[in-house]
Protein backbone atom coordinates (compact mmCIF):
# COMPACT_ATOMS: atom_id res chain seq x y z
CA UNK A 1 0.00 0.00 0.00
CA UNK A 2 1.50 3.11 -1.23
CA UNK A 3 2.27 5.85 2.43
CA UNK A 4 1.69 8.37 0.08
CA UNK A 5 -0.44 11.15 1.44
CA UNK A 6 -1.83 14.53 -0.42
CA UNK A 7 -2.75 17.83 1.43
CA UNK A 8 -6.46 17.78 1.56
CA UNK A 9 -7.05 14.15 1.58
CA UNK A 10 -5.58 14.02 4.76
CA UNK A 11 -7.39 11.21 6.98
CA UNK A 12 -7.02 8.14 3.99
CA UNK A 13 -3.86 7.56 1.60
CA UNK A 14 -5.49 7.22 -1.43
CA UNK A 15 -5.37 3.22 -1.47
CA UNK A 16 -7.21 3.73 1.91
CA UNK A 17 -9.74 5.86 0.25
CA UNK A 18 -10.52 3.15 -2.37
CA UNK A 19 -9.98 0.14 0.00
CA UNK A 20 -12.92 1.60 2.50
CA UNK A 21 -15.12 2.02 -0.41
CA UNK A 22 -14.36 -1.33 -1.91
CA UNK A 23 -16.79 -3.74 0.37
CA UNK A 24 -19.30 -1.11 0.95
CA UNK A 25 -22.79 -2.46 0.47
CA UNK A 26 -26.04 -0.57 1.53
CA UNK A 27 -29.92 -0.81 0.56
CA UNK A 28 -28.80 2.23 -1.95
CA UNK A 29 -30.35 5.85 -2.06
CA UNK A 30 -33.24 7.42 -3.54
CA UNK A 31 -36.27 5.34 -5.41
CA UNK A 32 -33.82 3.22 -7.47
CA UNK A 33 -32.02 2.64 -4.40
CA UNK A 34 -28.75 3.48 -5.99
CA UNK A 35 -25.23 2.41 -4.66
CA UNK A 36 -21.96 3.78 -5.13
CA UNK A 37 -18.47 3.33 -4.63
CA UNK A 38 -14.84 5.32 -4.80
CA UNK A 39 -12.75 3.49 -7.74
CA UNK A 40 -10.12 5.77 -8.14
CA UNK A 41 -8.28 8.79 -6.58
CA UNK A 42 -5.44 11.04 -8.11
CA UNK A 43 -4.42 14.14 -8.35
CA UNK A 44 -5.64 16.63 -10.70
CA UNK A 45 -3.99 19.73 -11.20
CA UNK A 46 -5.95 22.50 -13.46
CA UNK A 47 -5.83 25.68 -14.40
CA UNK A 48 -8.01 26.54 -11.86
CA UNK A 49 -6.14 24.97 -9.27
CA UNK A 50 -5.19 22.01 -7.72
CA UNK A 51 -7.87 19.39 -6.79
CA UNK A 52 -7.56 16.13 -6.40
CA UNK A 53 -10.23 13.79 -8.67
CA UNK A 54 -12.34 11.07 -7.08
CA UNK A 55 -14.10 7.98 -9.56
CA UNK A 56 -17.38 6.69 -8.61
CA UNK A 57 -18.93 4.15 -9.94
CA UNK A 58 -22.96 2.90 -9.03
CA UNK A 59 -24.52 0.00 -9.75
CA UNK A 60 -27.70 1.53 -11.10
CA UNK A 61 -26.69 1.87 -14.67
CA UNK A 62 -22.65 1.64 -14.53
CA UNK A 63 -22.12 5.22 -15.27
CA UNK A 64 -18.98 6.95 -13.87
CA UNK A 65 -19.09 9.78 -12.41
CA UNK A 66 -16.41 11.81 -10.54
CA UNK A 67 -16.15 14.18 -7.33
CA UNK A 68 -13.42 17.31 -8.43
CA UNK A 69 -12.03 18.20 -4.72
CA UNK A 70 -10.46 20.93 -3.10
CA UNK A 71 -8.88 20.47 0.22
CA UNK A 72 -10.01 18.11 2.97
CA UNK A 73 -14.12 18.03 3.02
CA UNK A 74 -14.13 15.17 5.23
CA UNK A 75 -16.80 15.75 8.30
CA UNK A 76 -17.19 19.48 7.42
CA UNK A 77 -20.20 21.42 7.00
CA UNK A 78 -21.33 24.17 4.80
CA UNK A 79 -18.75 22.52 2.12
CA UNK A 80 -19.44 24.55 -1.51
CA UNK A 81 -20.16 21.93 -4.07
CA UNK A 82 -21.69 22.41 -7.11
CA UNK A 83 -23.73 19.75 -9.05
CA UNK A 84 -23.02 19.88 -12.58
CA UNK A 85 -24.47 17.68 -15.19
CA UNK A 86 -22.43 16.33 -18.04
CA UNK A 87 -22.18 18.38 -21.46
CA UNK A 88 -20.11 17.82 -24.39
CA UNK A 89 -21.83 20.22 -26.59
CA UNK A 90 -20.36 23.08 -23.82
CA UNK A 91 -18.51 21.18 -21.76
CA UNK A 92 -15.85 19.67 -24.29
CA UNK A 93 -16.96 21.24 -27.53
CA UNK A 94 -17.44 25.31 -26.71
CA UNK A 95 -21.24 25.46 -27.81
CA UNK A 96 -22.90 28.61 -27.13
CA UNK A 97 -26.64 27.36 -27.00
CA UNK A 98 -26.06 26.64 -23.08
CA UNK A 99 -24.34 28.18 -20.39
CA UNK A 100 -22.55 24.94 -19.58
CA UNK A 101 -18.97 24.80 -19.82
CA UNK A 102 -19.02 28.98 -18.63
CA UNK A 103 -20.89 27.41 -15.37
CA UNK A 104 -18.14 24.91 -14.94
CA UNK A 105 -15.54 27.05 -15.09
CA UNK A 106 -16.73 29.61 -12.81
CA UNK A 107 -17.46 26.89 -10.21
CA UNK A 108 -14.11 25.80 -10.23
CA UNK A 109 -12.57 28.96 -10.49
CA UNK A 110 -14.44 30.00 -7.52
CA UNK A 111 -14.31 26.33 -5.67
CA UNK A 112 -10.32 26.67 -6.21
CA UNK A 113 -10.45 29.72 -4.07
CA UNK A 114 -11.97 27.88 -1.27
CA UNK A 115 -10.29 25.95 1.22
CA UNK A 116 -12.59 23.37 0.70
CA UNK A 117 -15.26 22.76 -1.93
CA UNK A 118 -16.15 20.74 -4.76
CA UNK A 119 -17.60 19.98 -8.07
CA UNK A 120 -19.78 16.72 -8.49
CA UNK A 121 -19.42 15.48 -12.45
CA UNK A 122 -22.59 14.02 -12.90
CA UNK A 123 -23.32 11.58 -15.95
CA UNK A 124 -26.71 13.00 -17.00
CA UNK A 125 -26.44 14.31 -20.50
CA UNK A 126 -29.19 16.64 -21.53
CA UNK A 127 -30.81 16.76 -18.16
CA UNK A 128 -30.77 13.11 -18.06
CA UNK A 129 -32.20 12.06 -21.64
CA UNK A 130 -28.58 11.09 -22.67
CA UNK A 131 -26.71 12.62 -25.78
CA UNK A 132 -28.44 11.77 -29.06
CA UNK A 133 -31.98 12.83 -27.38
CA UNK A 134 -30.59 15.81 -26.51
CA UNK A 135 -29.05 16.40 -30.37
CA UNK A 136 -33.00 15.73 -31.11
CA UNK A 137 -34.34 18.04 -29.15
CA UNK A 138 -32.00 20.58 -30.58
CA UNK A 139 -33.21 20.35 -33.99
CA UNK A 140 -36.88 20.82 -32.25
CA UNK A 141 -35.55 24.20 -30.94
CA UNK A 142 -34.30 25.00 -34.37
CA UNK A 143 -37.73 24.47 -35.44
CA UNK A 144 -38.97 27.16 -33.48
CA UNK A 145 -39.93 25.04 -29.40
CA UNK A 146 -37.97 25.86 -26.55
CA UNK A 147 -36.30 23.87 -24.42
CA UNK A 148 -39.16 22.49 -21.94
CA UNK A 149 -41.41 21.66 -25.18
CA UNK A 150 -38.54 20.14 -26.81
CA UNK A 151 -38.32 18.12 -24.72
CA UNK A 152 -42.01 17.29 -23.57
CA UNK A 153 -42.27 16.15 -27.29
CA UNK A 154 -39.89 13.56 -27.18
CA UNK A 155 -41.62 12.02 -24.40
CA UNK A 156 -40.01 13.42 -20.92
CA UNK A 157 -40.46 16.26 -18.77
CA UNK A 158 -38.05 19.10 -18.86
CA UNK A 159 -36.09 17.72 -16.15
CA UNK A 160 -34.88 13.87 -16.20
CA UNK A 161 -32.11 14.09 -13.74
CA UNK A 162 -32.19 12.16 -10.74
CA UNK A 163 -29.54 13.33 -7.67
CA UNK A 164 -29.55 9.51 -6.21
CA UNK A 165 -25.69 9.17 -6.76
CA UNK A 166 -24.76 12.76 -5.90
CA UNK A 167 -26.40 12.32 -2.61
CA UNK A 168 -24.39 9.34 -1.86
CA UNK A 169 -21.00 10.57 -3.47
CA UNK A 170 -21.21 13.15 -0.70
CA UNK A 171 -22.22 10.37 1.70
CA UNK A 172 -19.22 8.82 1.63
CA UNK A 173 -17.01 11.59 1.28
CA UNK A 174 -18.52 12.18 4.76
CA UNK A 175 -19.55 15.68 4.04
CA UNK A 176 -22.29 16.70 6.81
CA UNK A 177 -23.72 19.89 4.93
CA UNK A 178 -23.52 21.85 2.20
CA UNK A 179 -23.37 25.15 0.33
CA UNK A 180 -24.99 24.44 -2.98
CA UNK A 181 -23.67 26.40 -6.06
CA UNK A 182 -26.74 26.89 -8.36
CA UNK A 183 -29.75 28.78 -9.58
CA UNK A 184 -32.19 25.31 -9.62
CA UNK A 185 -34.46 25.30 -6.38
CA UNK A 186 -35.48 22.26 -7.48
CA UNK A 187 -31.67 20.99 -6.91
CA UNK A 188 -31.45 22.23 -3.68
CA UNK A 189 -34.98 20.49 -2.74
CA UNK A 190 -33.98 17.45 -4.39
CA UNK A 191 -31.07 16.56 -2.47
CA UNK A 192 -32.82 17.53 1.00
CA UNK A 193 -35.45 15.07 -0.51
CA UNK A 194 -31.99 12.20 -0.01
CA UNK A 195 -31.17 13.03 3.31
CA UNK A 196 -28.37 15.82 2.11
CA UNK A 197 -28.14 18.27 4.47
CA UNK A 198 -28.65 22.25 2.31
CA UNK A 199 -27.58 24.76 4.56
CA UNK A 200 -27.39 27.95 1.48
CA UNK A 201 -27.22 28.70 -1.93
CA UNK A 202 -24.73 29.94 -3.92
CA UNK A 203 -25.45 31.83 -7.01
CA UNK A 204 -24.28 30.61 -10.38
CA UNK A 205 -25.27 33.65 -12.61
CA UNK A 206 -24.00 33.97 -16.26
CA UNK A 207 -24.38 36.59 -18.78
CA UNK A 208 -26.74 35.95 -21.57
CA UNK A 209 -24.95 35.97 -25.61
CA UNK A 210 -26.98 35.91 -29.00
CA UNK A 211 -27.63 31.90 -28.96
CA UNK A 212 -28.39 31.33 -24.93
CA UNK A 213 -30.76 34.11 -24.31
CA UNK A 214 -33.90 32.16 -25.16
CA UNK A 215 -32.45 28.78 -23.15
CA UNK A 216 -31.72 31.15 -20.14
CA UNK A 217 -35.01 32.69 -20.64
CA UNK A 218 -36.97 29.11 -20.61
CA UNK A 219 -34.89 27.88 -17.67
CA UNK A 220 -35.95 31.20 -15.55
CA UNK A 221 -39.76 31.32 -16.83
CA UNK A 222 -40.64 27.88 -17.21
CA UNK A 223 -38.20 25.87 -15.13
CA UNK A 224 -38.19 28.53 -12.36
CA UNK A 225 -34.24 28.67 -12.09
CA UNK A 226 -33.30 32.06 -9.85
CA UNK A 227 -32.26 34.26 -12.80
CA UNK A 228 -34.05 37.11 -14.43
CA UNK A 229 -34.32 37.16 -18.35
CA UNK A 230 -30.73 39.59 -18.87
CA UNK A 231 -29.08 36.64 -16.36
CA UNK A 232 -29.19 38.36 -13.53
CA UNK A 233 -29.56 37.40 -10.21
CA UNK A 234 -32.74 37.60 -8.52
CA UNK A 235 -32.31 38.65 -5.09
CA UNK A 236 -33.37 36.90 -2.36
CA UNK A 237 -35.27 39.59 -1.02
CA UNK A 238 -37.33 40.30 -4.07
CA UNK A 239 -40.76 39.61 -4.08
CA UNK A 240 -40.92 39.13 -8.05
CA UNK A 241 -40.11 35.32 -8.37
CA UNK A 242 -40.44 33.75 -11.31
CA UNK A 243 -43.56 31.78 -10.48
CA UNK A 244 -45.56 32.51 -14.09
CA UNK A 245 -48.24 30.60 -16.10
CA UNK A 246 -46.87 27.27 -17.89
CA UNK A 247 -44.19 26.71 -15.02
CA UNK A 248 -43.84 23.36 -13.93
CA UNK A 249 -45.76 22.74 -10.47
CA UNK A 250 -42.19 21.14 -8.98
CA UNK A 251 -40.30 23.87 -9.76
CA UNK A 252 -43.42 26.16 -8.09
CA UNK A 253 -43.45 24.15 -5.19
CA UNK A 254 -38.97 24.38 -4.76
CA UNK A 255 -39.71 27.96 -5.38
CA UNK A 256 -42.73 28.38 -2.94
CA UNK A 257 -40.26 25.92 0.01
CA UNK A 258 -37.73 28.70 -0.47
CA UNK A 259 -39.61 31.54 0.23
CA UNK A 260 -41.16 29.54 3.68
CA UNK A 261 -37.36 29.27 4.50
CA UNK A 262 -36.34 32.77 4.36
CA UNK A 263 -39.74 34.20 5.78
CA UNK A 264 -39.14 31.93 8.74
CA UNK A 265 -35.47 32.52 8.94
Amino acid sequence: MTTHQQPGLRHLTYDQLVASSAEHDCPGVGAGHVCVKIAAVADLPTIFGAFHVVGFWNDRDGKEHVAIVKGDPFGKSDVPVRLHSECLTGDALGSLRCDCRDQLAASLSAIGREETGMVLYLRQEGRGIGLLNKLRAYGLQDQGLDTVDANVALGFRDDERDYSVAAHMLALLQVKSIKLMTNNPRKVAGLRELGVEVSGRIPLVIPANEHNRSYLETKALRSGHLIDVAGREHLLEQIDRPVVEGMDPDAVEAIEMLDREEHAA
